[in-house]
């Protein structure tokens, strides 16, 4: 974004910056090479990796196996916890799935490898994070999605997960005050996880899977919260998804932009606060994500009308507005809408075609904008973002053996967790 259209042609008509190779061979050869299947770099067991690699590393120091685990791409840069075979079989107890079982499966466009981790590959990872294996069922849905936490691209991608259900009271997530602070234990680890993962998956390589050229130190441990169920005034989002509200979920997210309110909900109407925050972001595909505290969403409920997070959907869709000529001047609408604008999409085609001052509902699709309930209820204040969904995953199917036929939302976990309290 930003180059000249002379530039963005160069790149396909000249050598790629990176390798020096003509950009079209590049293109050929991914689209007629076969696929190489490997299992990840953090795996566990006896056997042997492709080219001869052992699983299992000899013994040393716990300095030099730090330095190693960060040299072979493995970590994110902070110290973690050595996944000996007896850490990481005591994380497999958290689940009642099959070490062997297939979690996920996802192609690395770099060296055409079909890379496919298994429970005890994410077993390893968990211990790494220092993840407890009561948490182990929460981190394979995250790893079941198939989406790294860092995404290839130039621009400084941040991610959300968001807990729903039983299991977030029962491993102690915070929903509360200072949910997205570094205070939980829960919260902490998982989010690493989910960017450890993407480390032993390959997604981690600056110049070959990882381009964006500033970051996003929010990646670290990607906002990992659960949603305040308890004190909410609406539905939870999984059940907004489908799901019972006894299942336990996964949610996750993906956007570039997260804002602050600066106003209360109480002295402002909240819309005006939003027009203002959502007018500096690039409006892609109507996707927005906004967090608000339990006071907000009583606020709007009790005495603004909203009954639902739909009916506040639908309203901020209808009255979230921006001028035509500011929305074609972001890079990113350009680039991503203006070709849907090209093709007829509508109401992209009739919004190319408007003067520069007229004004448009960009956030035009009410199932884009999702509402999360979040916070401690010590201030009306609320997060807005460009987020957008990307999956809804559930935990149960994880759970251990004992935990796999409750059905009345009051699963226990097994007596050996109990060593965790």
């Amino acid at each position: 974004m930003g180059c000249s259209p002379e530039t963005l042609a160069g790149y396909i008509t000249g050598n790629d910056p990176a390798t020096g190779k003509p950009v079209i061979k590049e293109i050929i050869d991914l689209l007629t090479s076969p696929v190489n299947p490997r299992q990840p770099a953090c795996k566990a067991g006896e056997a042997s990796r492709e080219g001869g690699r052992p699983a299992l590393l000899g013994p040393d120091t716990e300095e030099n196996l730090q330095r190693l685990f960060y040299a072979n791409g493995w970590t994110d840069g902070l110290p973690i916890i050595l996944p000996t075979e007896e850490r990481v079989e005591k994380m497999l107890q958290g689940t009642g799935a099959s070490p062997d079982e297939v979690v996920a499966e996802f192609f690395l466009e770099d060296t055409h490898e079909l890379v496919k981790p298994t429970v005890a590959n994410i077993a390893v990872i968990a211990v790494m994070a220092g993840a407890r294996p009561e948490y182990f069922p929460v981190i394979l849905a995250i790893a079941s999605a198939a989406e790294p936490s860092l995404r290839p691209s130039t621009t400084p991608f941040g991610s959300l997960v968001l807990v729903n259900g039983p299991i977030a009271g029962k491993i102690g997530m915070n929903c509360g005050i200072g949910a997205f602070s570094a205070v939980k234990m829960a919260n902490a680890v998982i989010g690493r996880a989910w960017t450890l993962m993407s480390h032993c998956w390959g997604f981690a390589r600056p110049r070959v899977t990882l381009w964006s050229s500033q970051g996003n130190n929010i990646t670290y441990n990607n906002m990992c919260v659960a949603e305040n169920e308890a004190r909410s005034v609406w539905e939870p989002f999984h059940v907004q998804q489908g799901f019972k509200p006894e299942e336990s979920t996964v949610s996750l997210f993906r956007g570039w932009t997260m804002i602050d309110s600066s106003g209360a909900a109480s002295n402002r109407p909240i819309t005006e606060e939003l027009n203002i925050l959502y007018g500096a972001m690039a409006p892609i595909d109507s996707n927005a994500t906004i967090i608000l505290d339990p006071l907000v969403a009583r606020e709007l409920k009790e005495n603004q009308g909203f009954k639902t997070k739909e009916d506040f959907s639908r309203h901020l869709s209808q009255n979230i507005k921006m001028a035509a000529g500011k929305y074609w001047g972001f890079d990113a609408v350009d680039m991503l809408v203006g070709v849907e604008a090209a093709r007829g999409v509508e109401p992209y085609a009739s919004w190319k075609k408007l003067p520069a001052d007229e004004m448009i509902a960009p956030y035009h699709n009410p199932e884009h904008i999702r509402i999360l309930v979040v916070g401690g209820e010590t201030s009306p204040l609320f997060k807005a973002s460009d987020y957008r969904h990307l999956a809804t995953l559930p935990v149960d199917r994880w759970l251990p053996e004992q935990s796999l036929h409750c059905t009345d939302g009051s699963c226990g976990l097994p007596d050996r967790f109990n060593d965790y309290d």
